[in-house]
C-alpha cells in the first residue's frame, strides 16, 4: 500500500479552525485542540443566537407597540384585535416603526382600532 503524506491538508484544516478562532483568549487562539473545542462551541452559540435574535425582535416590537398604545389608553392586545377586526394586517415590525417614527399615523391606527372594537359586539 503507498505512503499517504497529509501535510497540505493537515495544515489547510489547521489553519482554518485557528482562522476561525482568530482574537479568542490565549490558548483558544494559539494551539488546535483549544482552539478545534473553542470554535466547535462559539459556532454552537452562533446557531443559537440567530434563532434568539427573532424571538428578541419580536418581544421589541411588542413592547414598542405596547407603550405607544398605553400612551393612547389602550391595551396591546386590544389594539391588535382591533387592527384585525379593522382588517388592518400590518406586521410588528411595522407597526413598532410606524409608533416610532410617525405618532399622527399610529394615532390614526389607534383611531381605527378603537372604532373597530365598539363595532364588534362584545363577548358575553
Amino acid at each position: 500500500m503507498p505512503r499517504v503524506k497529509r501535510g497540505s491538508k493537515r495544515r489547510d484544516k489547521r489553519k482554518k479552525i485557528l482562522g476561525l478562532t482568530k482574537g479568542f483568549f490565549l490558548t483558544k487562539s494559539k494551539l488546535y485542540r483549544s482552539a478545534l473545542e473553542a470554535s466547535e462551541r462559539a459556532l454552537k452559540f452562533a446557531y443559537s443566537g440567530r434563532k434568539q435574535r427573532k424571538r428578541q425582535y419580536r418581544e421589541l416590537w411588542i413592547v414598542r407597540i405596547g407603550a405607544a398604545t398605553r400612551a393612547h389608553g389602550l391595551s396591546y392586545s386590544q389594539f391588535m384585535h382591533g387592527l384585525k377586526s379593522a382588517g388592518i394586517e400590518l406586521d410588528r415590525k411595522v407597526l413598532a416603526d410606524i409608533a416610532v417614527r410617525d405618532a399622527e399615523g399610529f394615532t390614526a391606527l389607534i383611531n381605527q382600532a378603537r372604532s373597530a372594537l365598539q363595532a364588534a359586539p362584545a363577548k358575553a
